[in-house]
Formats: structure tokens, sequence, C-alpha cells
């Protein structure tokens, strides 16, 4: 029997999305069975703000952006730009691929439950038509997944306040411990992180789709085995089940244990004080601290690759405030653009200004109005556009030479050591191979780390004064958009730029 599309689903145009909903959260200290129905019925808590859990478990109502969601699943999971130093220009199809099955299966529907919280939005997310009645089950496999990596990275990072998180397959938090990690016969979490208002590590466990109890109890068998491993280092242990089937809301459940013990070691001596810490963003402390500036680094470099390949045509630069302390982060990663009054004030001005100057006098004219011009282009094949500061920039740019060159001097990372064409690998073997180059990778760079504080310090503080058409090593500086897109909903961090259409969610019924 064909699943046809029910005659009553309205074949509508993608809706006007306003890019706020609420997804309600449950707290609660170990698995146990799916909720019925109370992300609907149970009375929601008012979600605060938190640099850390919440005082009590229970249920929470916080609303996000859809401009969270799409930097949380640019941004987690494997580290894959060890693979694409000689061929940036796959950035765009590895961005396209952690953001395209959201695009695809996510609708957003209206709810009224039965206990509203003030403030709340009244819209969540859920599977839209295409997943619920035309899907084949590998792919809402695959869907389920991202799903799951997202959706924890975004209860992580942007509602608990953890540091970037890290991919646990290359050896965890403490060196000593690399090899325990690795090994390729434990069955050990998703992501690591560091909490740096809690001062303890976080060992992270994603699980999306239908999530039911069976499929929690592995993941907290998971973590229960990287938890072992990690011993007498204080820590914590998380376990995110993003669960929505066809015509419910997506709702997390956050099964987490506390693991007392010795402080964590210091993340390579970085200084950053933990009072002044911004809840999970390294880039609010890049002038003070190189092994944040190295973290920010590595953490946007699938976008710098492509914004480093993107045609010339595709570029622009867009004005944002210089001044970084007016992005930083108050709920979320990210300041939404559209209602931020400076920005909005001080792009009204610069466009006046632009009615008597070109290009290269305006572009002099508003970094002396407070304004710096964000390089962005648009991911083909998604709605979303990527960028980032002229002085990150330059800090990936010295980076991304740095990795090139460990990848030509490091025997097992050259060319010619990749197998022949005439060498047949199973699957299971090119994955170990892979494993262990990236393995290789990450060790090289940390033992280049000492050397890599004073390079991408320096690069970080010359790409202040440099020109665009200098970063690039193109002749023309892209166009400078002071007019905006109306159909772009923008967003910033002190360092970084994201925008999606405001055309995004395709409607689905309530």
């Amino acid at each position: 029997m064909i699943d046809m599309i029910p005659a009553d689903v309205p074949d509508e145009p993608p809706l006007t999305y306003a890019d706020s909903f609420d997804v309600p959260v449950l707290f609660r200290n170990g698995p146990a069975n799916k909720p019925r129905r109370q992300w609907r019925t149970a009375e929601h808590q008012p979600w605060a703000g938190s640099n850390g859990f919440p005082a009590a478990d229970g249920w929470y109502a916080p609303t996000t952006t859809w401009r969270e969601i799409i930097k949380a699943a640019t941004e987690v999971g494997r580290d894959v730009t060890p693979h694409l130093q000689n061929q940036p220009r796959y950035a765009h199809g590895e961005l396209v691929a952690r953001v395209s099955p959201l695009y695809a299966y996510l609708g957003a529907h209206s709810v009224e439950p039965r206990h509203p919280v003030p403030g709340s939005k009244g819209r969540r997310l859920t599977w839209n038509p295409v997943y619920a009645h035309g899907t084949e089950r590998s792919a809402k496999n695959a869907a389920g997944y991202r799903l799951g990596m997202t959706m924890t990275e975004w209860a992580c990072r942007s509602l608990l306040g953890l540091g970037q998180t890290q991919h646990l397959e290359l050896g965890g938090p403490i060196p000593a411990l690399y090899d325990t990690f690795k090994d390729p016969k434990k069955k050990l979490p998703d992501l690591w992180g560091r909490h740096e208002a809690e001062e303890m590590y976080w060992l992270i466990e994603a699980k999306g789709g239908d999530v039911g109890l069976g499929t929690l109890r592995k993941g907290w068998a998971q973590l229960a085995a990287g938890s072992k491993i990690l011993g007498a280092y204080a820590h914590r242990t998380v376990l995110v089940g993003a669960s929505v089937r066809p015509g419910d809301d997506l709702f997390l459940t956050i099964d987490h244990d506390l693991h007392p013990g010795q402080p964590p070691l210091s993340p390579y001596g970085s200084g950053i004080d933990d009072e002044a810490a911004g809840p999970g963003n390294l880039e609010d402390h890049l002038g003070d601290s190189d092994d944040a500036l190295i973290g920010a680094a590595r953490a946007q470099m699938l976008t710098y690759l492509a914004l480093r390949s993107a045609p010339a045509s595709q570029l622009r630069t867009v004005p944002v405030p210089a001044d970084r302390t007016s992005r930083r982060r108050r709920t979320g990663l990210t300041t939404p653009l559209e209602h931020d009054g400076l920005t909005l004030a001080m792009r009204a001005d610069a466009r006046g200004a632009a009615l008597q100057a070109d290009q290269q006098t305006l572009r002099a004219g508003i970094r002396f109005m407070g304004l710096d011009d964000f390089l962005t282009c648009r991911i083909p094949g998604t709605e979303v556009h990527l960028g980032m500061s002229r002085k990150l920039f330059a800090a990936c740019e010295r980076l991304h030479e740095e990795d090139l060159a460990i990848a030509r001097r490091t025997p097992g990372l050259r060319a010619e050591d990749e197998p022949s064409f005439d060498q047949e690998l199973s699957d299971e073997a090119q994955e170990e191979q892979r494993l262990t180059q990236r393995r290789i990778f990450r060790e090289q760079q940390e033992e280049a780390r000492p050397r890599l504080r004073l390079l991408l310090r320096d690069a970080y503080e010359r790409g202040a004064t440099s020109d665009w058409s200098e970063l690039l090593r193109r002749p023309q500086e892209p166009a400078l958009d002071l007019e905006g897109d109306a159909s772009l909903l923008e967003a910033a961090t002190p360092e970084t730029y994201l925008a999606v259409s405001r055309y995004d969610l395709p409607p689905v019924r309530a």
C-alpha cells in the first residue's frame, strides 16, 4: 500500500517563518519511560537562563530561534577538516549534509499547551508530512541521527552553557587516558566538553528520532563506560534524547548524573577567568586567551574553508558594530540583529554616508563610524549564510597553513601513504584507517600548540587592519552590502555571522 499524504493536508507554499519556537525539555536523573504527551499537559517552569543545570529537575519550556539550531548543526560532531585540506570546496558539501536533513523533514506548528508559560511563542517543531508519509526507514534513521546531534549541541551549549564540544573518538579530555578512550571495542558516548562554570568535564551521548527507553538505556550504558575511564576526575554524564513523532511536538529528555572527584585539568593553561567566562562561547575570550583563539579557529574551520573557496560573485560583506561586547551572549550563542537597536542605527548612518562615497572611501568610513564588515556567503543548496570577522578569518588562515604543513610531513597523513586503488579495503578497515589518521592529526596539532599560540595571535591582531582583498588574495574587495536583504534573519556572535531565510520551514497540520 502506498503511504500517500492525506488529501486534507494542504498543499501550501512555505510559511513566512518568525524564527522563534519553544522546545519542551524534561530534566531528570536517569532514563525512564517516555512521557505520555506530558510535553503538552505538564506544568512547565519558565526558563530563566542558566550557566549550567537548573536547580530542580522537571519540565521547562525555553524559547529559541532557528538560527541557534542551525549554528548547532554546523558545528557539532566529527571534525572533518583534516580530510578537506586540499579540497576546501567540499566544505560546502559537508555543511549541506549537516543542515539539509533539518530543512527537509522538520516543520513548525502552533500548539496550545494546558499550562502555557509566560513569554512562550506557542509554536513547536515536529516532523513534516514528507517525513511522516513518504520517507523510507534508512532516511528516517539518518534524519534522527542528525536531529539528535544537533539538538544535543543546542541543549548543552546554547541552553546549559557548555564550552566547545569535541568528538570523543579522538581521545577525550585527559591526555594520559587517550589510548583508553580510543579503544574501538568500547562503546563510548559521542561527545565531551568542559564546563567552566561547573568546573568539570561533561561526557555526552546524543539520541534522536522516536527515542524510547531501550535506546536511552543503551546511551546510559555508553556514558557509564566513559565515566569509568574518566574515573577520579569530576565530571557530569549527560544523555540527551531528542524525541519526536509525526503529529507530535519535538521535546528533549536530558538525563544527567554528577560524579564528584578531582577538579578538571586546566585547559592548556588558558587562564580564562571562570568568573568572567561567558557561558559556552570561546569567542568572548579571544582577546585574552591564546587557547580560546585556537579553539575558536578550529571550531570555524568548515566555515573558513567554505568562504575561502567560494566564487568571488558569491561573497559579500555585511556591517556589524565593531564593539564585540555588544554581541556577548545573553541567551543562546547568537545575537539576533533584526531587533538590535545599535546595529540598526549604525547601519542607517552608514547608508546615509554611502550616498556620497565610493566603495573604498565607504569602507574606511564605516570603520571610523565604529562598524566592522564581516565576510559572508550563502552555502549552496541551503538557505543558510555563514560568515566571520577579518580577525578570525586571518587566524583560521594561519591555522589552515599549519594544518597543511602537518599533513605534508606526517607519515600516515601524506598523499603517498594513501592506499592505492588496487588495494581493496573493507568498510571497517577504511573507517579504522580514517580514525587513525584523525588521531595522528590531532596529536600533531597538540604538539604544535605552543607555537600555534604565537602564530595565531599575530595573525588575529594583523587581521584587524587587513583588507579583505589581502586576506582572500584576490584583486578586488567583496561588495559591501549596506542595503541588506529583507528576506534574511541575521544573527552574530563576537566573531561570526549567521543568517537564514524567513521562508524556511514548510507548514504542517496543527
